[in-house]
């Protein structure tokens, strides 16, 4: 929606959290003649019973478009609209924030007026706001909330990787996958889809977008061996960021050296330290079982997991093979999935030496420090999202952190 189709108008922004703050000033300044009103959850059960009475309600993301009775906007599509920007949309079930920050990265060493935006946290229409010429760049993370009511295409999409995830918002797997596809429904012959050649549903898509279809480079043309970022989904993050900066001319020793100076984001198997021979690694951000395979894949030596949080009805059979296959001795299990994955542990004919169940993080990091053999790497990688005891993972890894090193000291 363009701004002048805004201007006089009406309008309800539906959800006030960053995002919906950040549309707020957005109107105020841009679109000073339009009557803004703000309508949350938090006004009570019934707040979405007046929407009929508004020109345009904007929606923030994590409201399934469902409850809304009324044609809708979203920040996402206003931005689209109104941005003289080249845009790169950065989507998938995980590694979206790391492989759309370091391309963030090789972008800005390479000289380009670059902003990262999006679902990382800093709202689009923030930077539409401050967008004087046409020279921007926009790296934009986009969650498969965002995608599933899009209606326009990046410049370049890139998909890094899809299993299931959301499903508590999309109702099956299906569905969500097809959220995150919409990212290359109004592409054109001029537009470009980076994806992973091995996921062989992003090679079907490329038979049916229009966009130019370019898989991930095979190698990476550089040495390699100072990156920083652990584990085989981190190459492929970096093959994915590589890619779409070779779409944008970067000259290759640029993009080296901003990969070998790319340090990973917070929660990311982040190392909080190693204490008492035992390596901690903080993997908050993994909500899934898949995500905590590929944590478990990029060490030879886990001896701890803690795992479990909010129940979304993951099968979790492959990841209680994986633990079983590499004996891992110590495990705690968080509610509410916790007993789900264990059982997945017990069907794989593996039996975990020191099982502790508990809600208490600093409990289960004392637990550790008592049980976890020497020499071993400790991974808080749940495969489930946290909001069953914690507000959101950051907190989780916080805490997890803070009793790390508390305990470090210990006889």
């Amino acid at each position: 929606m363009k701004l002048t189709d805004l201007a006089g108008k009406k309008i309800c922004i539906l959800g006030f959290g960053k995002e919906g703050k950040a549309t707020h000033s957005f109107l105020q300044k841009f679109v000073p003649t339009a009557v803004v009103r703000i309508v949350d959850q938090k006004d009570g059960p019934d707040y979405l019973a007046g929407l009929a009475a508004y020109d345009v309600v904007i929606k923030a993301p994590g409201i399934p478009n469902h409850l809304v009775p009324v044609p809708y906007t979203t920040a996402t599509n206003i931005f689209f609209a109104n941005t003289k920007g080249y845009t790169i949309g950065v989507t998938g079930s995980k590694g979206k924030s790391t492989t759309a920050s370091l391309l963030y990265s090789i972008l800005k060493k390479e000289g380009k007026n670059v902003h990262l935006v999006g679902n990382i946290g800093n709202p689009m229409l923030t930077a539409l706001g401050e967008e004087r010429s046409s020279d921007r760049v926009y790296v934009i993370e986009l969650s498969s909330y965002q995608l599933d009511d899009i209606l326009y295409s990046p410049r370049i999409s890139l998909i890094t990787n899809l299993f299931p995830e959301h499903m508590d918002y999309h109702g099956c797997v299906e569905s969500y996958w097809e959220a995150k596809e919409r990212i290359v429904a109004q592409t054109t012959g001029d537009d470009y889809l980076v994806y992973n050649p091995v996921i062989s549903r992003l090679v079907r898509l490329t038979k049916t977008t229009r966009a130019k279809g370019v898989p991930f480079v095979t190698e990476l043309p550089f040495d390699d061996t100072h990156i920083r970022l652990l584990g085989r989904h981190n190459r492929d993050n970096i093959r994915a960021a590589v890619t779409a900066a070779g779409l944008l001319n970067v000259h290759p020793g640029t993009i080296a050296k901003a990969v070998a100076g790319f340090r990973g984001l917070p929660h990311r198997l982040e190392l909080v330290g190693t204490y008492r021979s035992i390596s901690f690694y903080d993997d908050a951000i993994s909500t899934t079982p898949e995500s905590a395979m590929c944590a478990i894949e990029s060490f030879p030596n886990v001896g701890a997991m803690l795992l479990g949080g909010q129940d979304r009805g993951y099968d979790f059979s492959r990841l209680g093979k994986l633990i079983a296959k590499r004996h891992i001795p110590t495990i705690v299990l968080f509610p509410d999935s916790g007993e789900s994955i264990y059982r997945a542990i017990i069907d794989a004919s593996y039996t975990p030496v020191h099982v502790l169940r508990t809600d208490k993080m600093e409990e289960a990091v004392s637990f550790v420090y008592a049980h976890a053999p020497k020499d071993s790497v400790c991974l808080l990688s749940n495969a489930s999202p946290s909001y069953s005891l914690w507000e959101n993972f950051e907190k989780k890894g916080d805490l997890f952190a803070q009793f790390v090193r508390e305990y470090s000291s210990g006889s």
